[in-house]
């Protein structure tokens, strides 16, 4: 075991997999064709929104998303610091400007009282919120959109993590991450490490009609064929370009991927809980490591099992000498040197950077082994002499 090289994630493609795109490779469609709109409804109907656009990554979903609620400058949008560039990148790439709120230092997710606290202080100023579902936990957005509501501002959930994660709100019901009922847009990546991995590749969901059209002429350089949307029609070659869109289309080979991967989620999710209450069970007793949190009435998706570890950078070193490759999730955005330029500063917030000192991301994928699992369990266990 302690030859082989076990990382935080890693994808699994299979026989099914491998038949799915080498059916497209044989058809008449490489590029955006039937599987693209096959995977748009299918994992429509998987999250329960009306509606579902693919594009080529999840930035480009965070993009489009922001283009289609006229994110532009001279507003703000607020979104958490412990994230991937792209969620924070996405609001600057339309001329807007980036305000980021603490997290909770529990669920690791922005906290929901920060974000009140700016926006009640100048809420002229603000245009929207883009929570993440960092982990796999998802936001309660039934919460945010309350907040929302109350001060005129849209809601981008960013459910890259999050795909099948939900929480039971206030009146029993499940909301699914991406179901469209408590956020304008949520947008979501498949690339390799993430719960379906198509290589690369995104998803916007959405109930709102008007956003769903908004989307499919940004994602193709703004130019519909559509012919109630035409000013002139000189025939069937004729197409107008009606906004600044761009080419964020993904490909069939990417769908028909991305489709088979789809129909193996329910296991990745029941797989990766396993592999969590494993770890529960194993590190809840050693003081050094606290566990994730995570409140009754959600179900957790577990892309990350992230741990809070005294001695972060000894226990890195220490796994990485025994080949597993543990990782950090995320070094906080207003800390890089770009924001930095913007402003931003260390002591901002506390708490996403009291979270960076200690979060460490262990193995956390559908195909860990048991003896894996509990190789990486004994070497924390080693290292803490627990």
């Amino acid at each position: 075991m302690s030859n082989k090289i076990i990382p935080y994630g890693r994808q699994h493609i299979d026989e099914q997999d491998i038949k799915a795109v080498e059916e497209v490779l044989k058809s008449d469609f490489l590029t955006q064709g039937p599987k693209v709109k096959e995977f748009e409804e299918e994992f429509a109907k998987y999250t329960g929104a009306k509606y579902a656009v693919a594009v080529t990554n999840g930035t480009a979903a965070l993009h489009l998303a922001n283009l289609a609620l006229g994110t532009r400058e001279g507003k703000k949008v607020i979104t958490t610091p412990i994230t991937f560039a792209a969620t924070a990148n996405s609001v600057l790439y339309c001329g807007a400007q980036v305000d980021f709120a603490d997290i909770d230092p529990k669920t690791y997710l922005i906290d929901l009282n920060k974000i009140e606290d700016k926006i009640k202080k100048l809420p002229d100023d603000y245009a929207g919120i883009i929570p993440v579902d960092l982990a796999g936990y998802p936001v309660d957005l039934e919460a945010l959109k309350e907040i929302a509501d109350r001060y005129g501002l849209w809601i981008i959930e960013d459910a890259c993590h999050a795909p099948g994660a939900y929480f039971t709100g206030r009146n029993g019901q499940k909301q699914m991450c991406g179901n469209g009922d408590l956020a304008q847009m949520s947008i979501f990546s498949f690339h390799p490490v993430k719960h379906i991995a198509a290589g690369e590749g995104g998803m916007i969901t959405t109930n709102d009609k008007d956003l769903y059209q908004k989307l499919i002429m940004l994602r193709t350089h703004g130019i519909t064929k559509s012919p109630g949307l035409l000013e002139e029609n000189h025939g069937g070659w004729y197409y107008e370009m009606h906004q600044l869109g761009y080419n964020y289309r993904l490909s069939d080979i990417h769908a028909a991927l991305g489709l088979s991967q789809l129909k193996k989620l329910n296991y990745s999710l029941e797989r990766r809980n396993e592999i969590a209450r494993q770890y529960d069970k194993a590190f809840k007793d050693i003081e050094q490591i606290t566990i994730p949190y995570r409140a009754e009435n959600i179900y957790h998706a577990f892309h990350l099992y992230i741990i809070l570890a005294e001695d972060r950078k000894g226990l890195y070193d220490y796994l990485r000498e025994h080949n597993v490759f543990a990782q950090v999730h995320y070094i906080p955005v207003h800390l890089q040197p770009y924001y930095k330029k913007l402003g931003w500063k260390k002591g901002d917030l506390p708490a996403a950077e009291a979270y960076y000192e200690k979060a460490l991301s262990l193995p956390m994928y559908p195909t860990l082994s048991k003896d894996e699992q509990d190789y990486v369990i004994d070497l924390v266990k080693k290292f803490y002499n627990a």
